[in-house]
């Protein structure tokens, strides 16, 4: 089964069409584990030989000596390719993952600014911190329960159904947490310990049932694996299938020998499984780093390649680490394991927060790769322009030009509006005007088409603040494609869905059409000029990680950008709907593409030696600059706005 779940990762994370739910094998690992570390446990604990000690020195020798050099590893990897900001991310998460907690570290990341997940070379870890932290905890719980309670089995019981309806909570209400923290995870883990401690009876499947339920098992493994896709809620109750599916394969199999069985003891599927832990490990930082270093878009047959490469290393990381420190050729003593354990913590953690405390090495790179690295930055002052829940009224709007101004502009909208904080700010000093600003991540600024209560609570202090100001513009920011076809990489988290949570493209272009109307109507309605600003051509992928690359490597960056016609092609509905809205005058549309766009056919994403981006969708801030021009009839009218508002007031005195 080992070999089962390791597969469907490996091929799920190298896009393999078909394992649309691969991580799911991560959940099998989960049940297996819990099943065999219980099964030890409770069968020395029986024979009188159960020692906290020695099972945590076996967990040591099982776990630290292949993840730690895979640690090194990717340290020495990323000296060489990682940008400075990596470099240091990556030395933050090499210090949780020794100290067992980089799920919270992950956890904690899982925001709209942050990294990739494929730029993250240890994020596989956090199943890891999972287990480690679930091998620290379970065996004090599990001598608690027993020796304590006439009815333990029942009391553990009761704490996997606690953690399952936390999981099943939590995907609703904190999906990161439900995914990354062990309280969530824990269900799955004491589903395999709860069928260990089972107490034996002397019946047996009789061996159709044994073959039917085998079969039962491994389709629903692979109903998980081939039927969930990144739209799944997971785990909650979509964990029941593959955590149920190794119940059923370890029962089944328990009592006879099933075809599946047959087929999982082939010497192909336990050669598979008895690297699975070291493929594991290495298989990701190989997709993150050849991720990293391309600067085209991986083949079918370079895929095929890093897969085999994965499985060498794994191979490799299991017959010269694994299995010398296993049968004990190498610190064979438990006093040594755990002492050479604790010294590649502390050392390892160390060298992780050296990497911190010095902003991951920049002297490495060239002064040009250095530019382009830093173009993924935003600057605090950005950063603090993004409201969530816990933004005070007083600190919803950002300010920037003119005070105590009779008249000014609103700004409005998700962090597309924040990138192009600085084009506000220059134009709004330059011409003496008065413009605020309010935005939050992922929240687009129409009503009913928010993609969650956070950005529905957004946009309704908005409305209420806006009835209170002196707004005579409102200017609507968004990046409008991610609501209505998701974002290149085909995640459809943001897009706008059917009232069946089912995505459809017309549906979605409907809803934004009725929604933007009905916003621009009640706007008009309120005596405000509407200006629509169309979004940046979205490249297809990150322009300071794939220029610094090119830099390091002294290749050119002129053709590194996007077709005019591929964005035009993604553009055309919200152009068409921007057009009719535009028929009312008090109603302008602005686009930042023919700043960037230029007659070679070519969106740039570079220029004069600058990224003209933040990440794939973002401007940077000389790309927010070289935009600026489109913005310019907003001051100019706002400026002249002004000048007849005080008109009547000097007249007046």
């Amino acid at each position: 089964m080992r070999a089962v779940a390791v597969i469907a990762v490996v091929l799920f994370h190298f896009g393999v069409p078909g394992f649309t739910g691969g991580f799911v094998g991560v959940d099998v690992f989960f049940v297996i584990s819990g099943y065999l570390i219980t099964s030890i446990i409770w069968n020395q604990r029986q024979a009188g030989r159960f020692s906290f000690v020695d099972f945590w020195a076996r967990r040591a020798r099982r776990i630290l000596p292949a993840l730690f050099a895979m640690i090194i590893a990717v340290l020495a990897l990323g000296w060489f390719l990682l940008a400075p900001k990596d470099y240091e991310e990556l030395g933050r998460s090499v210090r949780y993952q020794v100290m067992f907690v980089s799920n919270i570290l992950f956890m904690r990341q899982d925001g709209y600014f942050d990294v990739a997940s494929d730029l993250k070379p240890l994020l596989h870890t956090w199943s890891l911190a999972v287990e480690e932290q679930f091998y620290i905890i379970f065996p004090l719980l599990l001598t608690l329960l027993s020796s304590r309670l006439k009815h333990w089995r029942m009391a553990l019981f009761g704490v996997l159904l606690v953690s399952f309806g936390l999981s099943v909570w939590a995907v609703n209400h904190h999906p990161e947490k439900a995914f990354f923290l062990l309280p969530m995870r824990a269900w799955e883990l004491l589903a395999g310990a709860m069928l260990a401690v089972a107490p034996k009876h002397g019946w047996r499947l009789k061996p159709m049932a044994a073959q039917a339920l085998s079969l039962l098992g491994m389709a629903l493994i692979l109903l998980a694996v081939f039927g969930y896709d990144k739209t799944t809620p997971f785990p909650g109750a979509a964990a029941l299938l593959p955590t149920l599916g190794v119940i059923a394969l370890i029962l089944a199999n328990g009592h006879r020998q099933t075809w599946v069985g047959q087929l999982l003891s082939t010497r192909v599927m336990v050669g598979f499984g008895l690297i699975s832990y070291s493929w594991y490990l290495w298989h990701w930082p190989v997709f993150v780093f050849s991720s990293y270093a391309s600067v085209d878009q991986p083949s079918a047959i370079d895929s095929a390649g890093l897969i085999l490469l994965t499985l060498v290393l794994g191979y490799l990381s299991w017959k010269l680490i694994e299995t010398p420190f296993r049968e004990r050729r190498l610190l064979a003593g438990r006093r040594q394991i755990l002492l050479a354990g604790a010294f590649g913590v502390v050392v390892l953690g160390l060298a992780g927060q050296t990497l911190r405390w010095t902003d991951g090495l920049p002297w490495r790179l060239s002064d040009q790769a250095l530019q382009y690295a830093k173009g993924r930055e935003w600057r605090p002052e950005l950063m603090a322009c993004l409201a969530d829940d816990k933004t005070p009224d007083d600190k919803l709007f950002c300010h920037y030009g003119a005070e105590n101004t009779q008249t000014r502009a609103l700004v409005w909208g998700d962090s597309h509006a924040t990138a192009l904080i600085p084009v506000f700010d220059d134009g709004a000093t330059a011409h003496d005007v008065s413009v605020i600003l309010a935005s939050s991540p992922g929240c687009v600024p129409v009503e009913g088409l928010e993609h969650d209560a956070r950005c529905a609570r957004f946009n309704q202090r908005i409305e209420q603040a806006l009835k209170s100001q002196t707004v005579s513009d409102v200017v609507l920011v968004a990046r409008w494609s991610l609501y209505l076809y998701g974002d290149v990489r085909g995640d459809l988290g943001h897009a706008l869905k059917k009232s069946d949570g089912h995505y459809d493209r017309a549906v979605a272009e409907q809803r934004l059409a009725e929604g933007l109307r009905a916003r621009v109507m009640q706007l008009r309605a309120g005596g405000h000029r509407v200006w629509l600003v169309k979004e940046a051509p979205l490249q297809a992928f990150s322009p300071p990680y794939r220029l610094t690359r090119l830099a390091m490597l002294d290749r050119p960056v002129d053709d590194v950008g996007l077709a005019v016609g591929e964005h035009q092609k993604r553009q055309a509905f919200i152009s068409q709907l921007f057009a009719q809205l535009a028929q009312d005058p008090a109603v302008r549309v602005v686009d930042p593409a023919p700043r960037l766009c230029g007659e070679s056919g070519l969106c740039r994403a570079e220029l004069g030696g600058y990224s003209l981006y933040t990440d794939d969708n973002h401007l940077s801030e000389v790309g927010a600059r070289l935009v600026a021009p489109i913005l310019e009839p907003l001051f100019v009218d706002l400026q002249a706005t002004q000048k007849l508002k005080k008109g009547p007031v000097n007249a007046a005195k």
